[in-house]
């Protein structure tokens, strides 16, 4: 059995009264319009799932249970039918009247008497504007393709997680809807000094994404003139020389950037306005070693920040760098601000986030080795608990390290 075409029409006609159909009927098609029609609130509602016209036109009042509005509530619900521009017509001339058909998701209304000439000028206006609509969800629907393949374009950088001895690097990142600008890398500079690092910039989209690989490109393949890739300080202060905001459409960076010698079991860092890196270990000694050769202790979650601006904010800045001894079977995470920079509530009237401190507190009871997922879990928990369905209703990149130093 051969199945029906579906029937293709510009605009339905929704009413009961066989006149006004007809009426409506004629004067729509001698504007060259295509007609369906429809009696009852049912046949109105399956035809207007099949075929999706761009206008529908409804009387307000029908016989039985649903009535214009109704159908209006329940057509407004299709994301297809969301961008038909629903006109019902009606003898409420009322205020009250008009705010309820308005707020039930009419377009708008035609009053009985129906004008003519109204009528074509409300049926033009409607075909125009659903047109427009969908217009503009084909381009949304474009750039949000855009924004996934850049997404995965950055993805396909970053480097794939080790196990190989003597460190074991687990990684995770998770892109934003918008596409924020997260990136890190890892390699070793010769077989003992190992670099780690990871950059955020500021803003969001291809131009944010641009400029992360961009960086990460310039420090994989170490096109730094003059810069000695072992001291960190040296590493921003080139960064900072060569990616000024001025230069990168009022874009800047945050980045904390690491060399660890497996020799000496020595970790050098610096960081230009980044959220620290946190160091864990046995509550063992710990014995950090800053520039100029002081020590203290360490307890056993240590976070290992030095004071710095942003990188591209000012021209000619300086960083520091400390150093750090790295106890055996201790982890090193490092992240960006979007595993800790979510709405705390389901409802954040407040503008609280979930804050750093809770989020390192959390890495400390988090049990060893290799969890990533649940860390990631804490802190996207509260997104999921706002009603998103999965993580990529994050409203900023989320990138994540745990480094094992055996």
């Amino acid at each position: 059995m051969v199945k029906a075409a579906t029937p293709i029409a510009d605009i339905l006609v929704i009413d009961d009264d066989p006149i006004i159909r007809r009426i409506l009927q004629r004067m729509l098609q001698s504007q060259g319009y295509r007609v369906a029609i429809a009696e009852t609130a049912a046949d109105g509602l399956e035809q207007a799932l099949a075929i999706t016209p761009p206008v529908i036109l409804c009387d307000w009042r029908l016989p039985g249970t649903v009535d214009g509005l109704e159908i209006c509530r329940r057509l407004k619900e299709y994301p297809d039918l969301s961008m038909s521009s629903f006109l019902l017509i009606t003898a409420h001339a009322e205020t009250a009247s008009r705010v309820e058909a308005l707020e039930a998701g009419a377009d708008d209304l035609l009053m009985k008497p129906i004008d003519m000439a109204e009528l074509k000028a409300r049926v033009k206006s409607g075909m125009r504007l659903c047109q427009l609509t969908r217009d503009l969800k084909k381009q949304k629907q474009y750039l949000e393709n855009e924004l996934a393949e850049a997404a995965a374009y950055v993805q396909s950088l970053l480097p794939q997680d080790t196990d190989k001895p003597p460190v074991k690097i687990q990684t995770r990142f998770l892109p934003s809807q918008q596409l924020g600008g997260d990136c890190f890398d890892f390699y070793w500079l010769d077989p003992d000094y190992l670099v780690i690092y990871l950059l955020d910039v500021s803003g969001h989209g291809l131009g944010a994404a641009l400029l992360s690989t961009s960086v990460l490109n310039v420090l994989r393949s170490q096109s730094l003139p003059g810069t000695n890739f072992y001291r960190p300080d040296k590493v921003l202060e080139s960064l900072n020389n060569m990616f000024q905001m001025t230069d990168q459409n009022d874009k800047y960076f945050t980045i904390w950037y690491g060399v660890y010698n497996r020799v000496n079991r020595q970790l050098m860092y610096a960081s230009a306005g980044h959220p620290p890196a946190v160091l864990l270990s046995h509550p063992a000694d710990v014995v950090p070693e800053n520039t100029n050769g002081g020590s203290s202790h360490l307890s056993e979650a240590v976070r290992l920040r030095t004071p710095g601006m942003p990188i591209g904010m000012m021209p000619d800045t300086s960083y520091t760098w400390k150093r750090c001894s790295i106890p055996d079977d201790s982890y090193l995470y490092i992240f960006s601000d979007g595993v800790y920079e979510v709405p705390e509530t389901s409802v954040a009237e407040t503008g609280d986030i979930l804050g750093l401190d809770s989020f390192i507190d959390h890495i400390v009871k988090c049990p060893r080795p290799g969890q990533l997922d649940q860390l990631i879990s804490y802190a996207t928990m509260p997104i999921l608990n706002a009603g998103a369905d999965d993580e990529l209703a994050l409203l900023d990149d989320l990138s994540l390290l745990e480094i094992n130093f055996g």
